[in-house]
């Protein structure tokens, strides 16, 4: 299989190094291409057999597959000024936040593309991508991008495209709700005199600890909670100025405004 990948941002690139690690396409069949020339040298030396170019000195796209990475800001631009047609046996796999598949397609005027919505620890293997297809992919087709979406962590398909929107807001975006409230903890520390460095260790362990004690219990998250929670404790302190605060209305709000604003990508 040859790939060619639209933008070589973060996504792009951890996407195209899981590929090569899990030894699904050759690096001579991997075509990166940016719209930064200052970026390119850089990009060599992690793809050194690779192809990298620019938008502007790519004129056809040799690749069974073009994944589109570009952001849902610049994807206009880019489908108005590309010089390349798709040809009709190409496939197009889009992890571009909400932009829908009819818009994709219309702007690209080429059928067949899959759309997907992953999230950033595919940089290490450990993402969760959503995705769902156009009519018209075939069986095996859809197959072939699992199997590649795979390698970057697990994926779940979905027939509803409308809930990629809130496959977005809910783990596309979901990483930076973690590190915000892992951020705030360790500043907590820090004001009650623990040194930034243990405050960073106790919390990120306390963090890792419990993501395991989730995965590996039979007791729901209300159990588990209560748990640690004992009647006039510490931990009964703290989650009542949660509540007294709404905090998780306003973390559910803010999830509803990233699904929001998925949508308004669409134009």
């Amino acid at each position: 299989m040859k790939i060619t990948i639209l933008g070589a941002g973060n996504m792009g690139l951890s996407f195209s190094k899981s590929f090569l690690k899990y030894d699904l396409i050759k690096p001579e069949n991997l075509h990166l291409i940016t719209r930064s020339l200052s970026k390119i040298s850089k990009i060599a030396e992690e793809f050194p057999k690779s192809k990298i170019s620019t938008f502007e000195e790519t004129q056809e796209l040799d690749a069974d597959l073009i994944i589109i990475a570009v952001k849902p800001q610049d994807f206009l631009h880019v489908a108005q000024n590309f010089q390349f047609t798709l040809k009709k046996n190409q496939m197009v796999l889009s992890i571009m936040a909400g932009i829908k598949i009819e818009k994709i397609q219309q702007l690209l005027n080429h059928p067949l593309v899959v759309r997907a919505m992953p999230n950033s620890p595919t940089l290490l293997g450990m993402g969760i991508t959503g995705y769902t297809a156009a009519n018209g992919i075939s069986f095996s087709q859809l197959i072939n991008i699992e199997r590649l979406l795979n390698s970057t962590g697990r994926s779940v398909y979905l027939e509803n495209e409308d809930l990629l929107d809130g496959v977005t807001a809910l783990s596309g975006s979901g990483p930076a709700y973690f590190y915000y409230i892992i951020d705030t903890m360790i500043k907590a520390g820090m004001e009650m005199g623990i040194e930034e460095n243990l405050s960073k260790l106790f919390v990120q362990q306390t963090m890792l600890g419990a993501y395991h004690l989730i995965n590996n219990s039979e007791k729901s998250l209300e159990e588990l909670i209560k748990d640690v929670a004992s009647k006039g404790g510490t931990t009964e302190a703290a989650l009542k100025t949660f509540e007294d605060n709404n905090f998780k209305e306003i973390l559910k709000s803010g999830i509803l405004n990233a699904e929001k604003r998925a949508k308004e990508l669409n134009g």
